[in-house]
């Protein structure tokens, strides 16, 4: 099941965070561990919605569509060492997904390229994470990821800034 913090109650598109990947796969992992500390650290406004997209695959499709930008955070393979910053614009997402990681890529090729079709696929569409070291079966990431979490999570606030968005640190994240 997906979950989602509430939509502005002003009726406005918002921008939709959505953390992808799979916890039991290690790295795989990332999407959700990024998307668990920025709930937990920041303050966000109420147009930025924080979605759990785990593999959810097509089900993501009605969430992309209603959205006004999305920001995907996963673990993203592209070759290149482990730990490396990865950032994908809108036009690269189908190319780069090509590259299979774990099963919700294949449902998130096909939701994105849905969505397109339909002309639903936001023109402000990015998706935004670190080369995975290992994905195999164990809950938790690997050392160069964990390290590089926090500065996954600022890369997702710079862009949700860029957006035209008011983040703050939390004050107990602050003090941390």
């Amino acid at each position: 099941m997906c979950s989602m913090s509430t939509s502005p109650s002003d009726g406005s598109k918002a921008t939709v965070v959505i953390g992808l990947g799979n916890p039991l796969m290690g790295d795989d992992g990332l999407g959700l561990a990024a998307l668990e500390r920025l709930r937990r650290d920041w303050d966000l406004p109420a147009d930025v919605e924080l979605v759990d997209g785990g593999t959810w695959g097509l089900n993501l499709l009605p969430v992309i569509e209603d959205a006004a930008r999305v920001l995907f955070i996963d673990a993203i393979d592209v070759g290149a060492v482990p730990g490396t910053d990865v950032v994908i614009l809108r036009p690269d997402l189908p190319r780069v997904l090509a590259t299979k990681l774990s099963p919700h890529q294949v449902d998130l090729r096909d939701v994105l390229a849905l969505a397109e079709l339909r002309g639903t696929l936001p023109a402000e569409t990015t998706a935004i994470g670190l080369q995975p070291g290992r994905v195999e079966m164990r809950d938790d990431l690997s050392d160069v990821l964990r390290t590089r979490l926090d500065g996954l999570v600022a890369s997702a606030v710079r862009h949700l800034e860029l957006w035209g968005h008011r983040c703050a640190p939390k004050a107990a994240a602050v003090h941390a």
